[in-house]
């Protein structure tokens, strides 16, 4: 357990925020308890916990990925060892326990994925046959279906590890490149070592990425309340409806599925929410791409109801086929 806070001025207990022990996970829970501490004027102390996703080392893929890196965070709070706890809102399930509460999903952080690649090189100036590292099948469908619609020709190579190890590939000459969120690598203050932000244009990031969620028991109702301060609303509902298509496709965390809903501004007035979809083949020989444009949900409801009609949509097209097996 480490302790990230002084003594409160009122004596009250410290809150427990629980996170995972990867360098990623305690710079985001760090930054969060420091949120926490200035709205609750408690201490705040961070419990670290090993989930299943940080000991296996199979690949993402093959264990699943939906809930590996939230179960034991989960389970903790269930059993009161901890207060709250702070996820990567990608590698949330989309269903919602009963007992817990999604208390906040603060502003999100730059969404996109990130290359770092070797001697400085951008994804376009990368050599014929480029050995690219990535654990995400969604990434490797689309960075396969932009080669194949450039005439470039690249090899994309399923990797895993913490941010060291998989820049590390690079450093050590195994691979060419590996692709990365942006976001992780800014909470760690490591941006510098990006030689290239791809577009989403180019590839669409994995729903709610660069998205942080901070959960509690539901009968914390006043510790609720409390984190409600720090959540963004329109992240939120650009999660939500993120979050929704992801479920509506019933499709898992691991799948090939990448999704960006962002707020529309007519000068300083946002009047609208574009969420765009993707779901593609891992080779990128098949890719099902589509969005949809509406007003700025109100509600949690009116977010998912846009997720839901654009998979409806995606689903039409053809995407299930594409998901290889799906979460049922």
């Amino acid at each position: 357990m480490t302790d990230n806070s002084s003594p409160d001025a009122r004596g009250a207990a410290p809150l427990r925020l629980g996170t995972r022990r990867s360098k990623l996970a305690m710079a985001q829970s760090g930054l969060v308890a420091e949120a926490v501490r200035e709205v609750t004027g408690r201490a705040v102390e961070l419990v670290e916990i090993t989930t299943y996703g940080d000991t296996s080392r199979e690949h993402l893929a093959q264990i699943g990925g939906t809930g590996v890196f939230v179960a034991a965070l989960r389970e903790a709070l269930l059993r009161g060892e901890v207060d709250f706890a702070v996820h990567s809102l990608k590698d949330l399930p989309t269903s919602q326990p009963d007992e817990l509460v999604l208390a906040a999903v603060p502003q999100r952080e730059d969404p996109r994925d990130a290359l770092v690649a070797r001697d400085g090189l951008t994804f376009e100036q990368l050599p014929d046959g480029a050995r690219i590292g990535t654990g995400s099948p969604r990434r490797m469908a689309q960075l396969n279906a932009y080669a194949r619609s450039h005439g470039l020709r690249i090899e994309t190579v399923p990797i895993r590890g913490n941010v060291d190890t998989r820049i590390g590939f690079v450093r050590d000459g195994e691979l060419d490149a590996v692709v990365l969120a942006a976001a992780g690598l800014s909470r760690l203050g490591r941006s510098g070592e990006v030689t290239d932000f791809l577009p989403v244009d180019t590839v669409l990031p994995a729903p709610g990425q660069g998205a942080l969620a901070i959960e509690c028991a539901a009968s914390s109702a006043d510790l609720a309340a409390a984190l409600a301060e720090l959540d963004d609303p329109y992240t939120r509902v650009a999660v939500t409806a993120e979050r929704a298509l992801l479920a509506a496709l019933e499709a898992g965390c691991s799948a090939p599925v990448g999704a960006l809903a962002d707020v529309l501004a007519d000068g300083q007035v946002v009047n609208e929410l574009r969420l765009r979809g993707v779901v593609g083949s891992t080779d990128g020989s098949s890719l099902v791409q589509l969005s949809t444009t509406g007003p700025v949900p109100t509600s949690h409801d009116d977010a998912a109801a846009l997720g839901r009609e654009l998979a409806s949509e995606m689903l039409a097209k053809g995407a299930a086929g594409l998901m290889g097996e799906r979460a049922l």
